[in-house]
């Protein structure tokens, strides 16, 4: 409402919109796409030009790593949300156009590069910039003409990885990343014990992605790291068990499910994303296989997989 009125006075050409520290930047872009009640958006009197957001060099990779809930710093939406900090600094990282450095002048420069290396694998397409005292021309940060919706919805570094475009790795400090893909179950018990013994592999930055087991082969879960804090629940149900009737019948949507789809189970997968510094690629790949069914297991049948050993808490979205 107040944006349109500043529209229509016609006094300025620019609005600057600072959010709160604890926002997130996807809702906020949402709001230029919705209508009122009298069919009036606020894409009818602005344009989102740039998403930009800034990071502390001395404090952000400490923040990044540390397990600390939104909640236990007094700076959340209330006793609901649930988001760590490293969530909100990922939330903010993927979705910028612009991400501005602060405090270069408190930091080390090789400080400094290797936060802008991690930077780059977290968001590919991003502008970052290095800043003091809060300088910065304003021609980096205003009528950039930077935002895409789209774009930018597909913009972080672990989906371009899945979708197979590489990240370029920064071997100076050892970053990297890769996807791993496999079209077998995992025995619930032997990847339950993996996800929470990471550490033996090399520094975690990122990880996401979906994964298959054995104990509950209808439903896709979903597992999500960021920084010191990592989750995993349901993701969805795999389309191998939807009845075909059930389906979508957008041509587009079909095709895109077809891509995916691997006799005989269909799009039922494990494909995960793992972005970090010094991982040991090779070991965390035979650590997975060694997760997945043995041929003899995959040959016994889901009655057999059902009976496996489940650590993980029940999916209330399941039901």
């Amino acid at each position: 409402m107040e944006i349109n009125k500043l529209a229509k006075d016609g006094r300025f050409d620019y609005l600057v919109i600072e959010s709160t520290g604890i926002s997130e930047p996807l809702p906020v872009a949402e709001t230029f796409t919705f209508e009122d009640e009298s069919g009036v958006s606020l894409a009818d009197v602005a344009d989102l030009d740039t998403m930009v957001t800034v990071v502390d060099a001395v404090n952000f990779l400490k923040d990044y790593e540390e397990a600390t809930f939104l909640q236990e710093t007094g700076e959340s939406l209330g006793e609901g949300d649930e988001r760590s900090v490293a969530d909100l600094l990922i939330d903010q990282v993927e979705f910028a156009d612009v991400v501005l450095i602060s405090k270069t002048d408190l930091a080390s420069q090789s400080d400094i590069k290797k936060l802008t290396a991690i930077l780059k694998t977290l968001n590919t397409r991003a502008r970052i910039i290095s800043i003091t005292q809060g300088n910065v021309a304003i021609d980096h940060v205003v009528n950039t003409q930077l935002f895409d919706f789209e774009r930018a919805q597909q913009a972080p570094g672990w989906l371009k990885e899945m979708r197979g475009e590489h990240i370029p790795e920064t071997e100076e400090y050892g970053i990297s990343s890769f996807s791993y893909k496999a079209r077998k179950p995992f025995h619930p018990e032997k990847f339950h014990n993996f996800l929470h013994n990471t550490e033996a592999y090399g520094k975690l930055i990122r990880s996401k992605g979906y994964f298959w087991l054995a104990s509950r082969p209808e439903f896709a879960g979903q597992c999500s790291q960021a920084g010191g804090i990592a989750r995993y629940g349901f993701g969805g149900m795999f389309w191998k068990a939807v009845p075909k009737h059930n389906w979508p019948t957008d041509e587009e949507y079909l095709l895109s499910i077809m891509e995916q789809w691997e006799e005989p189970f269909g799009d039922m997968r494990q494909e995960l994303v793992f972005i970090g510094q010094g991982l040991k690629k090779g070991e965390i790949t035979d650590a997975l296989d060694q997760c997945l069914l043995s041929n003899d297991e995959l040959l016994r049948g889901k009655a057999y997989w059902l009976e496996l050993e489940d650590p993980f808490p029940v999916w209330e979205n399941t039901h």
